[in-house]
């Protein structure tokens, strides 16, 4: 199972509404009814932690800021209000078909104030 994340990097102020999509190739509704979706953030020098489980459902901490939902192919990870613990990339999952799958990830980051293209190429073509 291919999914595929857009946008690839997501650059926001603080406070900002941040929404996070991912697709499937095939449906992730499993035979037994459940959907097994899921999203991770990992932040630099760490492993991902698990956010949303089974489309919308909060881990253990997770604040209400962090809201999953989506069906079939269609997912979608919202974040109310961006905060500066909340920066990193972020990972939708499917653990319905065997291989588990991941997404290639989407990094969210604070959108610089002077953001424009450069001669180096370093900086978001906005």
């Amino acid at each position: 199972i291919v999914m595929t994340q857009s946008p690839l990097s997501l650059p926001v102020s603080l406070g900002d509404q941040a929404s996070i999509s991912c697709r499937s190739s095939q449906s992730l509704v499993h035979s037994n009814g459940n959907t097994y979706l899921h999203w991770y953030l990992q932040k630099p020098g760490q492993s991902p932690k698990l956010l949303i489980y089974k489309v919308s459902n909060r881990f253990s901490g997770v604040p209400d800021r962090f809201s999953g939902s989506g069906s079939g192919t269609d997912f979608t990870l919202k974040i109310s209000r961006v905060e500066a613990e909340d920066l990193g990339v972020y990972f939708c999952s499917q653990s319905t078909h065997v291989p588990p799958t991941f997404g290639g990830g989407t990094k969210l980051e604070i959108k610089r104030a002077d953001a424009a293209p450069t001669v180096s190429g370093h900086s978001c073509f906005l």
